[in-house]
């Protein structure tokens, strides 16, 4: 399942001729942004998209249906060239995932500190256009719509109560606090609609923002009370999903299926293999010093601390634009609308740092955005270098923004839709590593920091298998539970207390997606050497990422194939 050999520079290629498979990829993207236009603010699809999804029982039997019948329709459809025997797997893949998750009943649960509607109903606005006063006014009517929103949310998980399938009661609360900072007075809703004073809108335009943020505040409210007064009472206080649930988060996540037990006590090996690594660089750094001690040296190394967002905003431009500029041409082809990525200070606090992706035009380009909580004013430049090229170049940046360039060969869906959190973060984690490789993570605080995020990535491996499939503790007796976890990522982790709560948190809530960073990353490193020991001298490093690149985001399984299946056929 060999894709076409086509280079970075998609555009100096004659298009691929579209095929029915690609008239129906194309067709279920319009259907899903009908469904949920949140997702045409996320690809920037063409038209005003100020609507939400449908978030009640008779939304999500909607998609369901839609599923059931544009899978039928796929299954059908005759294959015409190597792209889409790659665009027919893949989606075939996921919508049959899809479905198992609706069978699981997963959606009537649907609720965690990270990544559910009651976060995305909010997050939606950081992607939408804020240049002109049309822009705002678009996002006015999506103010007014939260409460629908929402509404149809309670709607959702008041079916969970009265079926008994709900979420733990430890994600709840988390949520009830995020809803109840959403809605003060002086709040997001409040502070983001401040914003439009930049374009001296109309005064009609700015009581319907007004109204809007009102609107969607006092919905924020009504979510709150309804987790507190009917959600959490009748919440589990089971945080473990189980084997089975386990599996099924887990492919979904990976796009492959794996051993779970076997990758268990790979997470173990490589824990102390990041820590044995992490020894060796605190020697370097100070001969006979531990690491907690390395680490406090360069904390108070006034040359490695930021001041302030601002600082830590212009940072985090000046590397990513220095690796750009670096791997250009190098090691990797980079053509020029892919060249413009922004660093952005989100306008929430919950410490997370993530990545959005360009629009289809590149009109909007990617974005790596970090959230920085309200008590943090100092940042360490030795821990964060391998996060912008995590987010950045060669990572997420790269490897999104090249199937959107890539427009000639791959449909919407493969471009913008199609992939899975460890095709995306495995290669993020690939990508820290080969920054390491390449020389640019020389200085040992540099290394000590990617080699920080890649012993917690490992650790998340462990205790989310450990915690949901009920494993026996490390040490001790018993199997893994709360405080335990607590105390593993603690000593694991050079975190705040508040941020390895909120991440602990979130592998409870949210089983199966932390792994895959870890996991995807060991995928790829397998695939890289799979290939590597096939072409023997003759194998480049650069040819291989710019086919892997070129398939587009994938399940991991199928991209073994697509990566794999020529040399089945030489």
């Amino acid at each position: 399942m060999s894709e076409t050999n086509t280079s970075s520079a998609a555009s100096h290629h004659a298009p691929r001729a579209a095929t029915p498979i690609d008239a129906i990829a194309e067709e279920w993207v319009e259907k899903l942004v009908e469904l949920n236009p949140a997702i045409g603010t996320y690809i920037g699809s063409p038209g005003e998209h100020a609507g939400y999804a449908d978030y009640s029982p008779e939304g999500h039997a909607d998609v369901v249906a839609a599923t059931r019948e544009v899978l039928a329709r796929l299954e059908a459809a005759p294959i015409v060239d190597d792209v889409d025997v790659v665009t027919k797997t893949e989606l075939v893949s996921t919508l049959k995932l899809d479905l198992d998750s609706d069978a699981a009943q997963l959606w009537k649960r649907d609720l965690n500190n990270l990544a559910s509607p009651a976060q995305d109903i909010r997050g939606v606005l950081d992607l939408m256009p804020t240049a002109t006063e049309a822009d705002w006014s678009v996002i006015a009517d999506r103010l007014h719509n939260v409460p629908e929103a929402i509404n149809g949310y309670i709607a959702t998980l008041r079916h969970g109560i009265e079926g008994s399938v709900v979420p733990a009661e430890r994600q709840v609360a988390e949520v009830i606090a995020q809803a109840r900072q959403i809605a003060a007075p002086g709040g997001f809703f409040d502070s983001f609609i401040a914003q439009a004073a930049t374009v001296g809108g109309s005064s009609k335009l700015n009581s319907a923002l007004s109204e809007g943020a009102a609107a969607a505040a006092s919905s924020y409210q009504k979510l709150e009370r309804f987790l507190a007064e009917e959600l959490a009472p009748k919440a589990t206080s089971q945080d473990a999903f189980g084997r089975d649930l386990y599996a099924l988060q887990s492919q979904s996540f990976l796009g492959a299926k794996i051993d779970l037990d076997e990758t268990y006590e790979w997470g173990i090996e490589e824990l102390a293999r990041m820590t044995a690594e992490q020894q060796e660089i605190a020697h370097e750094i100070k001969p006979g010093a531990s690491i907690a001690e390395a680490i406090e040296l360069l904390d108070a190394d006034p040359s490695r601390t930021l001041h302030g967002t601002d600082a830590l905003q212009q940072w985090m431009q000046k590397l990513s634009d220095e690796a750009i500029e670096a791997l250009a041409g190098t090691h990797f082809d980079i053509a020029e609308p892919m060249r413009a990525l922004e660093c952005m200070i989100a306008p929430t606090h919950d410490g997370i740092i993530y990545y959005t992706g360009p629009s289809d035009d590149f009109s909007r380009p990617g974005r790596m955005w970090w959230s920085v909580p309200e008590s943090v004013t100092e940042f360490t430049t030795w821990r964060e270098a391998t996060t912008v090229y995590h987010e950045g170049v060669p990572g997420h940046h790269l490897q999104i923004a090249q199937a959107v360039y890539n427009r000639d060969q791959l449909n919407t869906y493969r471009r913008q839709l199609a992939g899975s959190s460890g095709h995306a973060e495995g290669w993020a984690l690939y990508a820290e590593r080969l920054m390491s490789d390449l020389g640019f993570l020389d200085d040992p605080a540099n290394r000590l920091g990617m080699l920080d995020g890649q012993r917690m990535r490992a650790a998340r491996v462990v205790l989310d298998i450990g915690v949901h499939l009920g494993k026996p503790k490390l040490t001790g007796s018993g199997v893994w539970d709360w405080d335990y976890a607590l105390d593993f990522m603690t000593n694991n982790v050079t975190l705040d207390p508040a941020n390895v709560l909120f991440e602990v948190n979130r592998y409870f809530g949210w089983p199966g997606q932390a792994p895959s960073y870890k996991v995807g990353q060991r995928i790829w490193e397998q695939l890289r050497d799979e290939c590597q020991a096939i072409e023997g001298a003759d194998f480049d490093l650069k040819e291989f990422h710019r086919r892997a690149l070129n398939v587009g985001g994938v399940g991991l399984d199928t991209l073994r194939t697509a990566l794999l299946a020529p040399y089945s056929l030489s």
